[in-house]
């Protein structure tokens, strides 16, 4: 202790308030609540004989703390979690993956509201619906709300366009909005068809199911069986979307939550059930960084953590373990949820058997993890491990780069390069060339250029190119590796290691060795070589599809009168396929921004006069 702390520590006040710990580089290492602040800093450094290892390290490396007064217990808690959840402190226990589910929002307060999807419900007059456990329950009821009900899903300023009296967006003309922001309903009509995508949300689905079997018998009626069938799959999807549903800011009934900790070595796992009108409507684990913690103090730090800023706490909470200071834990959620929250340890009866099957789920969980983090090590690290004992490589590779090209009949070549960093996929670090030189096919020059461009952008300071590859992977035979080896030489790199894998045989070409590689066909490290490998070809085949449509288009738009480059790039990017234009109405053309009335009919004449003359 040195005597900055020690002359703290005798002024510290006998009140309630939040503290934090800092260490010599200044960084807050530790948040946490007192009742009283005196006794409870104190602690740290007067009586360590009962502390953890994680709790006494922490306290070695303080040199200085701080605190902030509070008007009560339940206010210093409310401040400790909201501080733990922002500076996420090492020395803390926190989720390490703080995941909520979502919920669909809307705020009726407002003209004309949109439903948007949120993470955290809260209390802020907004009514919530959910929360949705599956992202596809999730999805098809947004997509259903699109198709059923033409509500606004822009995050437009209507009061400014009305006043602006913009023209309907594309929305409107594919009948999917009634666009108020033109002024075209009333406040009280727009409230109206909310009211019946709040019934749909609530779960009364029978309208819509309704609507959907009439569609799909008028189909089947004409002979458009596939269509039929389409409309018969969504109304039993809305089917079974209606059992699940319910608006969580409305109904009251029997609400629960139930929250066992796992624990098994170095693993730390709370399972969560979640009771809703009697039956379990979803689950999830959440692992916690808390080795050798308390479960008393992990149960609390969750609890914390979890329900910090949510509108959404059930009336009763199970736990397995009792949270530490639970009496002040439990008026901190009765004050986040504005009413009663009951915070039980259940011994026997069908709430401990709920605890129960928490708890079993939590250890199965953990069991899970650590055969998903040995197999992941296995076709990620293992592999990357093995492959460099094959090639040679005294360190692992964190940084690999495949490059592969792609054209039709040496036309429009281009090249992807795709990354992997520490065995696995890193899309963001995907970059895409279309090279400039006719090549003809030659995939040896296709080659040079591609990684001439990405290795100058490393001199031209470019940062998307900054971090250069622990090892190179060409796709193709010595040929094509010796041409990455020139390129290498050429900037200065004939350092960084590289190799090739020839697609016939699977082997793979070293430098410097006379005879290929070819490994058993279970081998991981061929298995990871070839994932990589097979990634540059896709993205590579990926992106020359995309500009040969793109292309086309383009050239057909070019035959349109008044129909330059810039309305061409519009209209792709409205409609993003052929089919998609020629489909289109006069006034879906007209509705594109930078499009008019003369421009939108010489686009329809221009397709449906090759209609017609077919």
């Amino acid at each position: 202790m040195n005597q900055l702390v020690e002359e703290k520590l005798k002024l510290l006040p006998d009140h309630p308030g939040v503290y934090r710990m800092f260490n010599a580089e200044g960084e807050i290492i530790y948040v946490g609540k007192a009742v009283n602040l005196k006794n409870r800093v104190r602690q740290y450094f007067h009586s360590q004989k009962n502390m953890s290892p994680k709790v006494r390290a922490m306290v070695s490396h303080i040199a200085d703390f701080e605190y902030i007064l509070t008007a009560n217990e339940t206010e210093a808690l409310t401040l400790e979690a909201a501080m733990t959840k922002s500076l996420q402190p090492h020395y803390n226990i926190l989720l390490k993956d703080d995941k909520h589910f979502p919920y669909v929002r809307l705020d009726e307060r407002q003209d004309f509201p949109r439903f948007e999807v949120v993470r955290r419900a809260r209390n802020d007059g907004a009514r919530y619906f959910g929360p949705y456990l599956s992202a596809v329950t999730l999805r098809d009821a947004l997509s259903c709300i699109r198709d059923m009900f033409p509500v606004r899903h822009c995050k437009k300023d209507i009061a400014k366009a009305i006043a602006r009296r913009e023209r309907p967006c594309l929305m409107y003309h594919l009948n999917k909005c009634c666009a108020p922001c033109s002024g075209n309903v009333t406040r009280e009509e727009y409230h109206k068809l909310l009211d019946s995508v709040v019934s749909f949300l609530e779960g009364d689905t029978a309208p819509v199911c309704n609507m959907l079997r009439t569609q799909m018998q008028k189909a089947s009626d004409n002979m458009e069986y596939e269509k039929a069938a389409q409309f018969r799959d969504r109304a039993d999807a809305v089917e079974r979307m209606g059992e699940k549903q319910r608006a969580m800011m409305t109904k009251t009934g029997a609400e629960r939550d139930v929250f066992a900790l796992a624990r098994d070595g170095e693993d730390d796992v709370i399972f969560a059930l979640f009771v809703r009108g009697g039956s379990v409507i979803g689950s999830q684990h959440y692992a916690m960084d808390a080795l050798g913690e308390d479960a008393g103090e992990i149960m609390a730090a969750f609890l914390q953590q979890y329900y910090e800023g949510s509108g959404i706490i059930p009336r009763e909470i199970l736990v397995k373990d009792m949270p530490s200071g639970a009496d002040e834990l439990t008026a901190w959620l009765k004050q986040q949820r504005g009413g009663a929250v009951e915070l039980t340890c259940p011994v026997r009866g069908e709430k401990a058997e709920q605890i129960k099957l928490a708890y079993q789920n939590g250890m199965d969980a953990i069991k899970k993890q650590r055969e998903l983090e040995h197999r992941s090590w296995e076709r990620g690290e293992g592999a990357l491990a093995q492959l460099c004992g094959h090639i040679g490589l005294e360190e692992l590779p964190r940084r690999i780069e495949c490059f592969d090209n792609s054209h039709i009949r040496g036309r429009d070549t281009v090249s992807g390069m795709v990354v992997f960093i520490d065995g696995k996929k890193a899309p963001k670090e995907y970059r895409r060339f279309k090279l400039k030189l006719n090549h003809g096919g030659d995939d040896l020059s296709a080659m040079r250029e591609a990684l001439t461009r990405r290795f100058e952008k490393v001199t031209q300071n470019d940062e998307r190119f900054a971090e250069l590859p622990d090892l190179l992977i060409t796709d193709g035979g010595r040929t094509q590796l010796n041409v990455a080896l020139e390129v290498l030489s050429r900037f200065g790199l004939d350092y960084i290691p590289a190799i090739g894998l020839a697609e016939r045989n699977e082997e793979i070409i070293v430098p410097d060795r006379e005879e290929s590689i070819i490994l058993p066909r279970g081998d991981g490290a061929l298995h990871f070589i070839q994932r990589i490998r097979d990634e540059a070809h896709r993205f590579a085949i990926s992106y020359h599809r995309s500009l040969h449509v793109r292309s086309a288009l383009m050239s057909e738009l070019d035959n349109i009168d008044g129909i330059g480059d810039k309305r061409k790039r519009l209209l792709f990017d409205a409609f993003v396929t052929r089919d998609a234009i020629a489909a289109a109405t006069k006034e879906q053309l007209c509705a594109v921004k930078g499009m008019n009335k003369t421009a939108a009919q010489a686009v329809y004449d221009h397709f449906h006069h090759q209609e017609d003359s077919q």
